[in-house]
């Protein structure tokens, strides 16, 4: 089974459009379970724990999951987050396939 890492904007200017870009990552979290993959999904892994740690531990927590993954799945929002725009820079420079269905 391949593991997929979900990339794509989690933070909104306020805390509905944060929960609404987190419900958009487990509607795909959900689809590409049900296609046979394996899902890390960083969105629900650490959502809202703003404050817990500093922003800089779950970035660098979440390149170290992407690291272990087989492929990256980019949902539609993901141009519009600095961190999903370096998640993909990230595989595509370390041979980790973009997943696209």
């Amino acid at each position: 089974m391949k593991l997929v890492y979900v990339a794509g904007k989690y933070r909104g200017k306020t805390i509905n459009e944060t929960y609404e870009n987190v419900a958009l990552v487990r509607e795909h979290s959900v689809k590409l379970w049900k296609l046979g993959y394996a899902v890390l999904c960083p969105h629900t892994n650490t959502s809202f724990m703003d404050g817990v740690m500093p922003d800089q531990a779950f970035l660098d927590g979440t390149m170290e999951m992407l690291k272990r993954c087989d492929l990256i799945y980019m949902i539609p929002n993901w141009k519009q987050s600095s961190g999903a725009i370096l998640e993909r820079e990230y595989a595509q420079k370390n041979g980790i396939p973009e997943l696209k269905i």
